[in-house]
């Protein structure tokens, strides 16, 4: 796992971890779950499970978070997962 910090905002990467591009943000108690997109972008994961336990504001706290790392977060995720 890596662990790439921005801000108040934790990410992290996981190994052997599935499509599309995406990161883990924790931010308080909770997780909200970033796609990384291919243009640059990022925007909130499309599944169920992409908010858990945060308010709105910590959503847009995290997503914020990771479009000021993206490049940072986008390294991590290939460097796991070999390019």
């Amino acid at each position: 796992m890596t662990t790439v910090r921005v801000g108040e905002v934790r990410f992290r990467v996981y190994p052997q971890d599935h499509l599309p591009r995406h990161v883990h943000g924790f931010i308080g108690r909770g997780e909200v779950i970033v796609d990384l997109r291919a243009d640059g972008s990022v925007a909130l994961a499309d599944r169920a499970d992409a908010v858990r336990c945060v308010t709105r504001a910590e959503v847009r706290k995290v997503l914020l978070a990771a479009a000021t790392g993206f490049g940072r977060l986008a390294a991590a995720w290939e460097g796991m997962h070999n390019g």
